[in-house]
């Protein structure tokens, strides 16, 4: 097992990474203090896999599990959810020394992770990311909340968790879609953070695609530290850490378009990548070719970058509830692999000409 500490004053906390870490986490989790139960929220298809065996690891260490159920994905993250949370918390008559456990995806852990920092002010949080996506991302450096049909992640807060456990076995029973979302979020880091792990995707993605715990875990640990060190820097998003929104700005507005309901994080985040490489292009910023080569390597992750994208007016109306909105579209860019910049008040008539590119209508 690897450990990587997300380094913050007064509060930092371990990413723990290895085979059997949900099974030995009695071994590895941090002092739960007067905690007599966990409450582990899960959608069902993942309870049915990993709540027996966290559940006795936490018994291990002295804590009660219970269960509380969601639905699976961004369904989940809605204030109707949120609510029935925060009333299953109540009603269990839950203390202020529980804790509350996320299993599962990066739309579980947000969710889960704005209960725990709202129920009685705040009450301990516990990362158990059990998708790609969540243990490169998304279960690391604290941002929970819940969507709005107005926009994703528009209602939340900073919350850091107590520790995170990111278990490489869980990868071997994702579906085929739901692994290949996540290696969009890889990928992002080897274009922006990580060039010897950008070597190493376009060296041999079929290593990573045959998912090989050996070559896996490393993958993973890279990007939990790249994303450590960035959140040790800038926790809340003020300055450094907006360079983890690559493709995200694209990518946030077609969830919204599709009602949260249509393309997969990763899948929109790759179409949001292309968009960024282009638009580096165009202002001469970034290299030539540099398009060519972000579609060349999500392709070879499996995923599509060139997918459909929507009409111009309703890509710009989605932009302009993005928390980063402010007399134009903030954009990060590459001015070449592993260097991103922020470029902030990006017109109308710049992206609807990179879109028209890319084949939206209007």
């Amino acid at each position: 097992m690897e450990r990587v500490t997300v380094a913050l004053p007064g509060r930092s906390y371990d990413v723990v990474v290895g085979r059997g870490v949900v099974a030995g986490a009695a071994t590895v989790l941090p002092d739960l203090g007067a905690a007599r139960r966990a409450f582990v929220v899960a959608d069902r298809a993942v309870a049915d896999l990993w709540f027996g065996p966290l559940a006795g690891a936490l018994e291990a260490a002295g804590v009660r599990a219970v269960s509380l159920a969601v639905p699976s994905g961004e369904e989940a993250k809605t204030l109707q959810g949120y609510g029935t949370l925060l009333h299953q918390l109540a009603t269990q008559e839950a203390h202020r020394d529980d804790v509350v456990v996320a299993l599962g995806g990066g739309s579980t852990g947000d969710l889960a992770g704005f209960v725990a920092a709202t129920y009685m002010r705040g009450i301990g949080f516990l990362q158990v990311p059990t998708t790609l996506t969540g243990q490169v991302d998304a279960a690391i450096g604290g941002k929970t909340g819940v969507n709005l049909p107005e926009g994703k992640n528009l209602v939340g807060a900073f919350y850091q968790p107590i520790a995170v456990l990111c278990d490489i076995d869980a990868l071997a029973t994702l579906g085929d879609r739901d692994y290949r979302s996540g290696l969009a979020e890889v990928a992002k880091y080897g274009l922006t953070l990580d060039l010897e792990l950008l070597d190493l995707l376009e060296r041999d993605p079929g290593v990573v695609l045959a998912r090989d715990p050996a070559a896996l875990e490393p993958i993973v640990v890279r990007c939990v530290a790249a994303k450590a060190a960035i959140v040790a820097a800038d926790e809340q998003d003020h300055g450094r850490r907006v360079v983890l929104n690559y493709g995200h700005t694209l990518g946030h507005a077609l969830e919204r378009l599709d009602a949260f309901d249509g393309r997969s994080h990763g899948e929109a985040i790759a179409i949001g990548m292309v968009f960024a490489a282009r638009l580096a292009e165009a202002r001469g910023m970034g290299p030539v070719g540099l398009t060519a080569r972000t579609t060349r390597l999500l392709t070879s992750l499996g995923l599509e970058p060139e997918g459909p994208v929507p009409d111009v007016a309703d890509v710009l109306a989605a932009f302009r509830l993005d928390k980063k909105f402010l007399d134009g579209v903030r954009f990060v860019v590459l001015t070449d692999v592993g260097e991103p910049v922020v470029v902030d008040g990006v017109g109308d008539d710049e992206i609807a000409e990179v879109l028209r590119e890319m084949g939206a209508e209007g």
